[in-house]
């Protein structure tokens, strides 16, 4: 029910917004586009309605043409009429061969036409049906003079607030679709997403935005790459006021940028793929094909081609020889649905030691009874249309690649795979049973969320690297729990909290994406004894209007922290020893909050690559604000607790541990404590970093 009701709000806000911008700026303008008019037959059942996308492309909305004509095409031209003066406009648009193909029978299809380079709409008067061996025209539409046409609308780049996020101007495309050119981000956010909403700026009721993959996993770091994002559901950029980048659980806006109330930009139709950075790769570690999604992180992937009237199919998994992976088209149009759908599932069977491909239709969410639930199309009557081309095992991973028509007459069993449009697709993995057939999957190992795929796409290479070139984390080796012993004087600054081997795994707590740096150390446990006093030089940030650099230091017995955060009721369950002061009226303020200094990575985040956070540290750079940092002097009382925190009044969990020791206590500590635990040991390390730079 709590996520139910942002989004509930957040719909119920959109929907005005979005009629009132069509409605008051560009009342001519409709889903598909600026409206045209209607083909005017002549001969063969010449029908369909013709709008104009962008400065290039044009939508015909239920086309239909009986396919009769010897010489039929796509044509225009800037006559006054159509003539043999004009010129052909290819459909489809990816044909082979020399020529364009002759138009065939099309029974009220939607039709994405684009224009032959370099021409405009502009230079154009009209559309036809035409036939080129008998210079008759079979129907037409004529362009309105002064049309008002679609256009891409760029914005600024990304407001940069928090983890080094940066960006080129941003691009809106279509309805839909943004294009943000060379993005930075040190992907060291532990919940971030491209983040939508309504608003004067960036809030959490907000809606995720699936990145250049498709995918809802949160964000991983990005280091200039050019990339495409698109709206998820029916939403369209005249619902929302803003694109960010937001922690969710932390609610905080990494960066944000504006849309304007007066945009005239093109629909969604598929129109507007453009080939991105992030789909290019080494060539060494291209896949063979052409396109590739991933569509369960770091476990399923697909790679697909088409050829002529089949689409060659390559499956990718990190599953066992008793698991099962499973792609294939929606049981509906317009949304990924598992009901209805037509798969094909891809494994190996040990016992006959061969790779197999097998279509499926799902008819009930049940197990196959001979009739109906998930069963082989052969189990059901129909026939088995994939045919498997190679299998591979290596390195935990099993590829199988197979290949099926588009178009089968296999009854309802197979779904028809359209030539040159997306279709909505599922995939899941799953166990086998003693049969070598499907069992049911759990809920977390299937795709989420509405995912379209185009396989005539060229170009769809939204995968970063294969399967086998990525580790898995969950055998990454933790990083030794520093330590800094009866120092007198010390830093506070900020830096990233080391991923899978840091922050949340030395603290068990969930970590923000930053923490306490002490003297240059993630987080050490800081010795101190009763009675003697401490500097801490802190740089944390003084900027209170920009949260995400604004962290005042305090000292607390709340392992959490956050003291800014919380109620009264919850102030008064912490104790405070140091870092904040109290006004007149009895209310809390920090009182330590210096200019800003953190640790960023020099390119993204490496801590899954790196054993030691000594290493780590070499990967990092530090960035200081102007000013001075603040001042907190502590002098440990005698009745302060065994164990205290370093926090940050603002936020929770950045920091940690401060052992509270009796007088003379320390010196026993000191001569057991191994040398890179102590902060002599840090400034040689220091010193070896600024020699290698």
């Amino acid at each position: 029910m709590d996520t139910l009701l942002p989004l509930v709000l957040f719909l119920v806000c959109a929907a005005p917004h979005q009629a009132s911008a069509q409605s008051r700026h560009y009342p001519g303008r409709t889903k598909y586009g600026r409206l045209v008019g209607e083909f005017k037959e002549y001969a063969h059942g010449i029908r369909g309605s013709v709008f104009v996308v962008d400065e290039t492309t044009l939508f015909i909305k239920g086309f239909a043409y009986d396919g009769t004509g010897p010489d039929a095409f796509f044509w225009v031209g800037n006559q006054t009429r159509p003539s043999p003066e004009g010129e052909i406009v290819p459909y489809p648009k990816d044909f082979k061969g020399r020529e364009p193909p002759i138009l065939p029978a099309i029974s009220n299809a939607d039709i994405i036409l684009r224009l032959p380079f370099p021409k405009r709409i502009r230079d154009i008067k009209w559309l036809a049906v035409w036939c080129r061996r008998f210079t008759v025209n079979f129907g037409d539409v004529f362009i309105p003079p002064n049309l008002e046409i679609p256009k891409t609308r760029v914005l600024p780049e990304f407001k940069r607030l928090a983890h080094q996020l940066r960006s080129g101007n941003i691009s809106i495309l279509d309805a839909k679709t943004f294009y943000i050119p060379n993005l930075h981000y040190d992907g060291a956010g532990p919940d971030a997403y491209f983040w939508v909403g309504n608003g004067s700026e960036p809030n959490e009721f907000g809606i995720k935005v699936p990145n250049e993959r498709g995918s809802l996993e949160p964000l991983r770091g990005y280091q200039g790459e050019d990339i495409e994002i698109q709206l998820p559901n029916n939403l369209t950029v005249y619902n929302i006021d803003w694109l960010s980048m937001w922690c969710v659980q932390y609610k905080h806006n990494f960066g944000h940028v504006m849309i304007p109330k007066d945009l005239d930009v093109p629909p969604a139709l598929g129109q507007t793929k453009i080939t991105t950075t992030s789909t290019t790769q080494d060539p060494l570690q291209m896949p063979k094909m052409t396109n590739c999604r991933e569509l369960l992180s770091n476990r399923l992937q697909v790679e697909w081609e088409m050829h002529g009237n089949e689409v060659q199919i390559q499956l990718s998994g990190r599953i066992t020889e008793s698991q099962y992976m499973a792609f294939g088209i929606s049981g509906e149009n317009g949304r990924s649905s598992m009901l209805g759908a037509d798969v094909v599932v891809a494994f190996y069977d040990k016992d006959q030691k061969a790779f197999k491909a097998v279509d499926y239709y799902l008819s009930k969410y049940a197990q196959c009874d001979g009739r109906e639930g998930v069963c082989p199309d052969e189990k059901v009557g129909g026939k088995n249309e994939a045919v498997v081309i190679s299998g591979e095992q290596r390195d935990g991973i099993i590829t199988v690649t197979y290949k099926r028509p588009l178009q089968t007459r296999d009854g309802p069993y197979d779904k028809i795979i359209p030539f040159d449009s997306e279709v909505n697709v599922i995939a899941a993995i799953g166990p086998l049973n003693s049969r070598m057939e499907a069992n049911a999957h759990n809920s977390g190992d299937r795709t989420s969320g509405d995912i379209r795929i185009d396989f005539s796409s060229r170009n769809d290479h939204a995968c970063i690297s294969s399967l086998s070139e990525k580790k898995e984390v969950s055998n990454l080796k933790v990083w030794k729990q520093l330590r800094i012993v009866g120092e007198k004087e010390l830093s506070a600054r900020i830096g990233p909290t080391g991923g899978q081997r840091g922050y949340t795994h030395l603290t068990d707590h969930p970590s923000w994406g930053i923490a306490w740096y002490i003297n240059d150390l993630l987080i050490p446990e800081v010795f101190v004894e009763r009675g003697q006093s401490y500097v801490f030089k802190v740089e944390g940030g003084f900027e209170e209007a920009n949260p995400a650099r604004y962290h005042p230091f305090y000292i607390t017995d709340s392992s959490e922290g956050g003291f800014g955060q919380k109620s009264e009721e919850q102030q008064k369950q912490q104790r405070v020893f140091a870092g904040v002061g109290y006004d007149a009226e009895g209310n809390p303020y920090p009182n330590t909050a210096g200019r800003y200094c953190e640790w960023i990575h020099k390119t993204v985040d490496q801590s899954s690559s790196k054993e030691t956070f000594e290493s780590f540290f070499e990967t990092l750079k530090l960035e200081c604000e102007p000013g001075e940092p603040a001042i907190l002097n502590w002098t440990v009382a005698m009745d302060t607790p065994d164990t205290v925190y370093y926090q940050c009044y603002t936020h929770n969990n950045l920091g940690w541990k401060i052992q509270v020791k009796n007088p003379g206590e320390l010196a026993g500590l000191n001569s057991a404590m191994p040398l890179h635990t102590t902060v002599a040991a840090v400034a040689v390390h220091l010193l070896v970093l600024m020699l290698g730079r």
